[in-house]
């Protein structure tokens, strides 16, 4: 059975870490197409652990922010960025960004 890939219903709270990268985890994820199996294999990590750190059920090791990252074709510093700023800079004028 393959789940339909959804984004995120609401944005997470800026504050709360655990799901500021839950939440960019998917999004990014869900981005490129990918289940989270998909991502798993992608960046030599077991389906299980993304899936608990997209629940929010685990802590996740600065290493494998990077290894994620790294599939993701980002750089790592993007799954710890509130999705609230992120959208702030898409919708600032570009002269404006610093």
């Amino acid at each position: 059975m393959v789940n339909k890939l959804t984004l995120p219903p609401s944005l997470p709270d800026p504050q709360d870490l655990r799901a500021v990268i839950a939440y960019n985890m998917r999004l990014y994820r869900i981005n490129h197409g990918w289940s989270q199996e998909e991502l798993a294999r992608q960046c030599g990590l077991d389906r299980t652990y993304v899936s608990a750190v997209e629940r929010k059920r685990w802590n996740i090791a600065l290493s494998n922010i990077e290894k994620i990252a790294s599939a993701l074709k980002i750089a790592p510093y993007k799954l710890l960025l509130p999705p609230q700023e992120m959208l702030r800079q898409m919708t600032e004028p570009a002269d404006t960004q610093a």
